[in-house]
């Protein structure tokens, strides 16, 4: 039976990589999407802070202003970003999977909060509309950039890891889809490939780890 090769569109770490090797299965990594944080200032003291990434969490943690950050309460969207920002020292009052999930919340509960809203380059637009339909006061601001890296891929794979639109974008760039299984860590990356395959499938969790076991499981069935 030939060996099953599957391709992850961001590097994995050691952990997932063993992973791979334990199920005996081929493993490929390319990051095709580079993150750079972004320097910024506060344009005011905000009584709010809203995240709705990791990379975002990562550049506010390098921002001079961090410790006094910390001091204001934060709303999230991933549980691996309200993680992150935990174990960082900030207290986390809500956090859903989705944008869409924690839209609602914010014109319900928060309506009278100033904002400061943390986003990269390709942020989708989500919470940006629902605070404006809310009339709430926030400011956005821009912390890190992401930067296509396309690669031609050219070993036979049987899968591809998606973990982003932006990185489904990228690998379209040098790279097309025909047969291959394609495991999206959520909706909205699966959203992109949906005019491209029918072959996908979608983690039950947004994390990277959920991706990968899935992956897994479904070569050992």
């Amino acid at each position: 039976m030939e060996r099953i090769s599957v391709l992850s569109t961001r590097n994995l770490s050691s952990k997932n990589n063993q992973a791979f090797l334990n199920a005996e299965i081929t493993l490929l990594e390319h990051d095709f999407i580079k993150i750079e944080t972004l320097s910024f200032q506060l344009k005011s003291k905000p009584d709010l802070l809203l995240f709705t990434s990791q990379n975002a969490v990562k550049s506010v943690l390098e921002n001079a202003e961090v410790t006094n950050l910390k001091n204001i309460p934060v709303i999230c969207v991933g549980s691996i970003t309200r993680k992150l920002l935990e174990n960082s020292g900030f207290k986390v009052l809500e956090t859903k999977e989705y944008a869409s999930e924690l839209a609602p919340i914010i014109q319900e509960k928060y309506a009278n909060s100033h904002i400061a809203f943390f986003a990269g380059n390709l942020r989708r637009h989500v919470l940006p509309t629902a605070m404006q339909e809310a009339n709430i006061t926030f400011d956005e601001y821009l912390v890190y950039q992401n930067t296509e890296n396309s690669t031609k891929i050219n070993n036979n794979i049987q899968a591809i890891l998606f973990y982003s639109p932006s990185g489904v974008n990228s690998y379209l760039k040098q790279n097309t889809i025909s047969n291959q299984i394609c495991f999206c860590i959520g909706t909205t990356t699966a959203e992109a490939l949906t005019e491209i395959t029918q072959n996908i499938v979608i983690s039950n969790q947004q994390t990277i780890e959920a991706v990968v076991l899935q992956c897994i499981n479904y070569y050992r069935k």
